[in-house]
């Protein structure tokens, strides 16, 4: 019985690569093309199709069968993860994009070069196979290849069968081996698939035209983050990646189209973490005449309905913590959670100046007591939230694009949604008062003056556009990575996206 190979020299010294280099290379004397085109070679079924079919038939109902041609004239396509031989007869495990079925080789029935090659297959081959469908003395539901053609040579081996492709760096590097290997990682991105799926067919349901807005802009706008640098050759300019697509999506609702979404790539300069990747995914939506009470309650139905679809329940497992995505979502605002869960005395600047401090906090010493409060609450309380909770009423100073609270004017109509001490979604009433949306910029260019990365440059076409009139609109952006972290159990962004962000390797 042969099991994964581990990458290391054989008996003879020689590397496992080169060894199936001089096999290639054998066969190819015989007549047996080891890189084929897929004419003639085209799988009309797959494991998937096959099991549901077959899987409810014992053993001997399918023998009772055995003369029917309804059981005939199946054919899959995929790698061989598994070989063990018998001399004349081999049984070997293929998987295909749906899962895996047994296959089974006999010398009676295969040409003889043929059957020569299923002996010697490595783990890793691809191949194609025809025949018909049985089970076995232990029920495994199994094909009798009538036909076997080898389509594509595998020149490397898989890692060893029981440990997988086991440095976590290496996996990310080499995503294609990880898929390979381990069908739970195919798994989390078939569960992204659907994730994305599943919200694009939401918003269409409720009448949003879902748009496309440029990657490449030449101001940093959409949020506070530091942009990637380019250049544009012919325009002769300097230009960004973009951080948001926000205003460009809040350009269309000026334009008439009342509900629009995108589900798109953003990018910010900023550190890698399990937390954080420098490229990622991104839903936004806005709908005029909604309020961001309006938001979140539709951001509750999401979420719950994603829940039922992914995990077939409202009740998730996340790390250590039970959550429960069904709604509604606690909602408190920036001072009642310093209030519940903290001992400060937030209406006292003194107080949270000291708090902060101790906590290693480095401070300009010109921040309002709104944004001491929001310092504290990213120190002290976002790690408590591990149940979904909405948190309300953002300090002006760091929400230069919503609008201003019409009951306290040092706060904003904003929420940011935390779910398992993560931020998993942020929205708010749109700022459309041209003049108010004016002097936060000129707010923003005075903190880039005093070297502040992060802040939003003045963009004069937006103010422009506001000046012909954005109706009453909420808007919200969702981080589908971290979404997807959650409904899949995924311990690190990088576990979410396929070809996340690494150092070269030489490094």
């Amino acid at each position: 019985m042969t099991q994964l190979q581990n990458p290391e020299a054989d008996s003879s010294g020689a590397s496992q690569t080169e060894v199936r280099k001089g096999k290639r290379d054998d066969w190819a004397s015989k007549g047996i093309r080891s890189y084929p085109t897929a004419e003639g070679l085209q799988a009309k079924h797959t494991a998937k199709v096959i099991r549901e079919k077959f899987d409810s038939f014992s053993r001997e109902e399918l023998e009772a069968k055995a003369g029917d041609p309804d059981l005939g004239g199946y054919s899959v396509a995929g790698r061989v993860l598994l070989h063990r031989s018998f001399g004349k007869s081999t049984f070997l495990t293929l998987r295909d994009r749906s899962g895996r079925i047994q296959i089974f080789a006999q010398k009676s029935k295969l040409p003889e070069n043929i059957y020569e090659l299923v002996k010697h297959i490595d783990l890793g081959d691809i191949i194609f196979v025809e025949g018909r469908i049985f089970k076995t003395k232990t029920g495994e539901l199994t094909m009798d290849a009538d036909r076997l053609e080898l389509m594509s040579k595998s020149l490397r081996p898989l890692p060893e069968k029981f440990h997988g492709l086991q440095d976590v760096e290496q996996r990310y590097r080499q995503r294609y081996v990880d898929l390979i290997c381990h069908d739970e990682v195919q798994e989390v991105f078939r569960k992204r698939a659907q994730i994305v799926q599943s919200i694009r067919k939401f918003f269409l349901n409720r009448d949003y035209l879902e748009v496309e807005t440029p990657m490449l802009h030449s101001l940093v706008s959409g949020a506070a983050a530091k942009p990637f640098k380019t250049f544009h050759n012919t325009l002769k300019m300097e230009q960004f990646l973009r951080i948001a697509p926000e205003l460009h999506l809040k350009r269309l609702v000026v334009g008439g189209f009342d509900r629009v979404f995108e589900m798109n790539r953003c990018f910010r300069n900023e550190g890698i973490s399990i937390k954080h990747n420098p490229e990622f995914t991104m839903l936004e939506f806005y709908e005029a005449y909604a309020t961001y009470h309006d938001l979140m309650n539709m951001t509750e139905e999401l979420l719950e309905k994603l829940a039922m679809e992914i995990c077939g329940s409202t009740e998730i497992e996340y790390e250590s913590h039970k959550i429960s995505l069904k709604r509604p979502f606690k909602r408190l605002t920036v001072f009642e959670s310093l209030k519940e869960y903290t001992d400060f005395d937030v209406e006292n600047e003194k107080s949270l100046v000291d708090a902060l401090k101790k906590k290693g906090v480095k401070l300009l010493g010109r921040e309002s007591l709104s944004e001491l409060q929001w310092l504290c609450f990213e120190q002290f309380v976002e790690e408590k939230l591990i149940q979904p909770t909405f948190i309300m009423d953002h300090p002006v100073q760091i929400s230069p694009l919503a609008r201003r609270s019409e009951s306290n004017p040092d706060v904003t109509e904003r929420f940011e949604l935390y779910i398992a001490a993560r931020e998993i979604a942020n929205g708010f009433n749109e700022l459309n008062d041209p003049e108010d949306q004016e002097m936060r910029f000129r707010d923003q260019l005075k903190r880039k003056e005093m070297g502040d990365e992060e802040t939003t440059d003045f963009d004069e076409d937006y103010i422009l556009a506001l000046e012909y009139g954005l109706p009453p609109t909420a808007g919200e952006g969702i981080g589908i990575d971290r979404l997807t972290m959650l409904l899949t159990n995924s311990a690190s962004i990088r576990d979410v996206i396929l070809f996340p962000q690494m150092r070269p390797h030489s490094s």
